[in-house]
């Protein structure tokens, strides 16, 4: 159960590993979190994605049909879809948490992450990309470089948000009529605000004083 005041995107993130990525404390404050999945049946599959502030606002929920040729497609669809709607939310200069249920896509985002801060632009660990997502994947690493910081955490499937709207998009239509929302997260209540100023109590204290000034 997420902790009161906490998003359960936020929770999930803090307790499952970042491929390739130290993962201290301090790391732990993102602006927004986004799961996705998708899903391949013959019968045909789905696409689904849930965005929260790190305060527990929903941003968005998305599940849409999909006929993706196989699974890796799929989840790579469902990433891409993901990013492009919290795009559409959120200042560039977020910080973002994604929460997917695919090892090497965790790998492969976190990698490309590390990339840009090397100076060479190479990545620790080689980037494979399956051929059939390479237009996704293109997509996602656009995405990527577009926030002030990103990170992915490799999470359970039976723990992502994301996977019943993936798994069953009909039965969560519903989710898609939600009114587009726009919203930033509170400031971290350990993090005061730079432009904070003392309360008038504070302030004012003694300013009738000769001109004494307040006292802390």
């Amino acid at each position: 159960m997420a902790a009161h005041g906490r998003s359960a995107l936020r929770d999930l993130f803090d307790e499952s590993p970042t491929p390739h990525i130290a993962h201290p404390p301090r790391t732990h404050h993102r602006d927004f979190y986004v799961a996705t999945d998708g899903s391949f049946r013959q019968s045909g599959g789905g696409l689904g994605a849930v965005i929260e502030t790190r305060d527990g606002t929903r941003v968005a929920r998305v599940a849409t049909a999909d006929t993706p040729p196989d699974n890796n497609v799929a989840e790579y669809r469902a990433l891409h879809l993901g990013l492009d709607v919290l795009a559409a939310r959120a200042p560039r200069d977020a910080s973002v948490g994604v929460l997917i249920d695919h090892d090497a896509l965790a790998s492969n985002v976190n990698n490309t992450i590390l990339a840009t801060s090397h100076p060479d632009g190479k990545p620790p660990q080689p980037v494979s990309i399956p051929a059939a997502t390479r237009y996704h994947w293109r997509g996602i690493q656009a995405r990527l470089t577009g926030f002030g910081e990103v990170r992915a955490a490799r999470i359970d499937s039976d723990q992502n948000p994301a996977h019943p709207l993936a798994n069953a998009p009909g039965q969560y239509q519903h989710v898609n009529r939600e009114p587009d929302r726009c919203v930033l997260p509170e400031p971290p209540r350990s993090e005061p605000s730079p432009a904070e100023f003392p309360p008038p109590s504070r302030a004012n204290r003694n300013s009738g004083g000769g001109g004494s000034q307040a006292s802390d």
